[in-house]
């Protein structure tokens, strides 16, 4: 598929999209979100803290979009997602439960900042513009921001995608063209925009010392 084919596709996937936002709203309480959120905080609030078999970073969640994080969690519940440990954490939760953690953990999303990004997009990013923004910053709350994050997590993100373990009509039909050094040179450049996600800090909940 061309470049110019690619966004075009990606464009109207995307319209189809916004036309249904809503889907994965979030529309929770962020006060009893911190309390159902001590069992993330095991992970997504240790510096630098790695999932095991395969070895990649756990994905930094401040300053994430809460209707992200609510679309991320159903994903994961439904097996959408494959992941043993989050669908067994997910499967746990009620639909109110995903609204309220992702109303905690997305309280404070990534804004763009207007400012030059930190290096010019290369070619094979210029796609992930259109939903991901220059910055990282996404031009939907339903869409993720990447500012920031782990390289080695969006990596591995958009190799599940492209292998069918994540199922996402944009996203498997974008990245099943690309190849494993346009997969680096993706997660290296969203990786270096700054301001970028950081980790919940663990002061966050009452919980987290367990």
């Amino acid at each position: 598929m061309s470049f110019a084919r690619r966004i075009a596709t990606v464009a109207a996937l995307s319209a189809v999209v916004a036309g249904a936002a809503g889907v994965a709203h979030a529309d929770g309480n962020a006060a009893h979100g911190k309390e159902l959120a001590y069992t993330c905080l095991g992970c997504h609030a240790i510096e630098d803290y790695k999932n095991v078999y395969p070895t990649y970073s756990v994905p930094m969640l401040r300053g994430q979009n809460a209707a992200y994080i609510v679309a991320a969690l159903q994903g994961y519940r439904s097996g959408e997602r494959s992941h043993g440990t989050m669908h067994a954490q997910a499967a746990s939760l009620s639909e109110q439960d995903i609204q309220d953690i992702a109303a905690y953990l997305g309280s404070d999303p990534l804004k763009a900042s207007g400012n030059p990004p930190a290096a010019e997009a290369p070619q094979a990013a210029q796609v992930c513009v259109a939903c991901h923004g220059s910055e990282g910053v996404a031009m939907l709350p339903e869409y993720p921001n990447l500012a920031g994050q782990h390289a080695d997590y969006l990596e591995r993100a958009l190799e599940e995608y492209k292998k069918g373990a994540r199922k996402n009509p944009i996203m498997a039909g974008f990245a099943s063209t690309l190849t494993s050094a346009d997969i680096k040179v993706i997660a290296d450049y969203y990786s270096r925009q700054k301001p970028g996600l950081e980790i919940v800090p663990r002061r966050a909940s009452r919980f987290s010392a367990r």
